[in-house]
């Protein structure tokens, strides 16, 4: 997969630029095209999908502009790591403050929709039902972080005050949009008798997934955004957020849905313009530990996947601990200051990242994850568990941790090497994976309050490293897993904030409206610690 975003976006960047959803005036330059220009639609998807995996679309430099790569600083907040050194790693303090914005996607998709309409002579292309989906996805990825927000007006050039909306609304204006995308996409599939594009690859997507795929994608993430409604499931009959996740589970030729890692929405890295985040170049992997949140669950579980995350800690080795002693691999707490942590691991308290599996190749051990069946299956158990659809949980539940294990390759009785935080060989473990699936603390206790522990706790577990936010907006919405909160290396405050304040942008250039929505959700207060509707 090689990376033609750079170059598309010197060509069509300034034809494409709105500034913001309230920015205006399009720039005439000789040297670009313009907004009339007849651009390849597959130019604008390529920009599109590879915005959605640079987070949300952002190219700006904002606060808060984090990229959603595996090992960045989203690491942290998923807790999945820690940083002992600001410099090399950044810091673990929650500092949430003015969010970016996901608005890019919507300028492109303007221009999408409109050239596919021209150039193929339909309305319903692929391109047209990604459109839908990119723009439910940038309404979604926004309004989750700070409450209400523009969407009908947003991306309209001429309205430079769009208004916002509730919440609620939006979310029920995006699950319009995803159900519009299946129906367009069904349609474009096959388009007259005999033309069936099932397995024909959507042209400018860098992920290289086929129409029928980009169809389970759109269905899976629907149930994703359904399911993260789930504290407003019973208290909002007309968003039908149950009987919407029942309408598509249980019809699977209407809505597809992911059936296995295959189908995976996941970005490949390649040895040149697309490197793993770590590689061979990089040398720092001594300033980053496993988070204590991620290791505990591991490691009390008898997890297979332990080994493939983390390395021994140097001090549990000299203390005469074999690497196959789950008790030897240890995490490092949030809750801890950076110069506390920094101690500890001077004294070799705490694991390592897997440097034999995440530091030796350019192209990385996986592709970075965005949309993914393991998820996909834990989410269905959690509907089940909930009582939003027939069905086994235990079997989804099952289903969601063995593909998990699959995604990183392991196997039944597989031979693996453990190294150290350089790499070097200290031993040999054999991959147990069905006494890990029959420990008495993953064995499903049942459709109850302690089944549904285990499916978060299990998703979050596969969570590590992929699906962008989805561990901390899963842990933001029920509590489980139990994140390190409440200590001085968190921020000032102490406490993990729920929600960020509004872009800079909106603040001063729609000021009045942006005033409005603070008053009627947060009594005035831009307030990093107040619930937003979704997490009432």
């Amino acid at each position: 997969m090689k990376l033609n975003m750079i170059k598309i976006t010197s060509v069509i960047a300034i034809a494409l630029t709105l500034g913001s959803c309230q920015k205006g005036d399009l720039l005439s330059n000789p040297n670009v095209a313009n907004e009339n220009s007849n651009i390849p639609v597959s130019l604008l998807l390529n920009h599109l999908t590879w915005s959605m995996y640079r987070g949300g679309g952002v190219v700006e430099k904002t606060s808060n502009a984090i990229g959603e790569e595996p090992f960045g600083q989203l690491s942290k907040w998923n807790q999945f790591t820690v940083s002992t050194n600001a410099y090399y790693r950044a810091t673990n303090a929650y500092a949430f403050s003015n969010t970016a914005t996901a608005y890019d996607l919507l300028r492109y998709v303007k221009q999408m929709e409109s050239q596919a309409q021209v150039q193929l002579g339909t309305t319903n292309s692929v391109y047209s039902a990604l459109g839908r989906f990119f723009k439910a996805y940038s309404f979604v990825w926004l309004t989750q972080r700070v409450g209400d927000i523009p969407a009908g007006e947003a991306g309209d050039s001429k309205n430079l005050t769009p208004k916002f909306e509730a919440q609620k609304d939006v979310y029920k204006r995006s699950l319009q949009l995803l159900d519009e995308a299946n129906s367009i996409i069904t349609i474009a599939i096959k388009p007259s008798v005999g033309v069936d594009n099932s397995s024909t690859v959507v042209g400018g997507d860098i992920y290289g997934l086929t129409y029928l795929q980009w169809q389970k994608v759109i269905n899976s993430y629907r149930l994703r955004v359904l399911i993260s409604l789930s504290k407003r499931a019973d208290d909002n009959a007309d968003l039908n957020i149950k009987q919407q996740f029942a309408d598509i589970l249980n019809n699977p030729g209407k809505y597809p849905v992911q059936t296995g890692n295959s189908d995976n929405l996941a970005f490949k890295y390649n040895a040149t313009v697309n490197k793993f985040i770590y590689n061979p170049d990089e040398t720092y992997n001594v300033f980053e530990n496993l988070g204590k949140t991620y290791l505990d669950l591991t490691t009390a579980n008898q997890d297979p996947r332990t080994f493939i995350a983390a390395t021994p800690a140097p001090a549990e080795i000299k203390a005469g601990k074999t690497v196959g002693d789950f008790t030897a691999y240890v995490g490092g707490s949030t809750t801890l200051t950076q110069s506390t942590l920094s101690a500890n691991d001077a004294k070799g308290m705490y694991s390592y990242v897997n440097y034999k599996r995440y530091f030796t190749t350019f192209t990385g051990p996986d592709p970075a994850v965005m949309i993914g069946y393991p998820e996909l299956c834990f989410n269905i158990a959690e509907a089940i568990n909930r009582g939003w659809v027939a069905g086994s949980a235990a079997n989804w539940y099952q289903n969601g941790m063995k593909a998990s294990i699959s995604f990183y390759g392991l196997t039944e009785g597989q031979s693996y090497d453990i190294g150290d935080v350089k790499g070097i060989t200290l031993g040999k473990v054999t991959i147990k994976t069905n006494d890990f699936l029959n420990h008495p603390n993953v064995v499903y206790k049942g459709d109850n309050a302690d089944g549904l522990k285990q499916i978060l706790q299990q998703k979050y577990v596969a969570f590590f490293e992929n699906s962008a936010w989805e561990a901390f907006y899963n842990w933001r919405r029920t509590g489980i897993p139990e994140f390190a909160n409440n200590g001085a290396g968190i921020n000032p405050s102490g406490v993990i904030p729920v929600r960020w304040q509004y872009p800079l942008d909106e603040q001063n250039n729609n000021t009045a409206n942006y005033k409005a929505a603070v008053s009627a959700q947060y009594g005035g207060n831009d307030d990093i610690n107040q619930k937003m509707w979704l997490l009432k």
